[in-house]
């Protein structure tokens, strides 16, 4: 049987693992919401909206930012978050 931690203690934990761990267990919690993903039904709109993103995107219409850009921005924007936080 698995045991099952409640919410405040599990995000707790969670808190105190190392950064690649944090991530990992980040990445692995997102890809199972993605796996639920496949019976979500959405609006006519909302497909319309991401087939034009697509499109956009496939015929270079869209700029993209690659992966480690947008994760480098987010590290120095949280670290000086934090560094704001902690000089108060």
């Amino acid at each position: 049987m698995t045991a099952v931690l409640p919410y405040e203690q599990l995000l707790e934990s969670s808190m105190n693992l190392p950064p690649q761990d944090r991530s990992r267990l980040a990445t692995r919690l997102i890809e199972s919401l993605d796996d639920a993903d496949d019976d979500v039904e959405i609006s006519d709109e909302w497909q319309k909206e991401l087939d034009r993103r697509v499109e956009a995107v496939r015929n270079g219409s869209m700029r993209t930012i690659p992966h480690e850009e947008v994760m480098n921005e987010m590290r120095t924007l949280l670290a000086s978050i934090k560094a704001g936080k902690q000089a108060k």
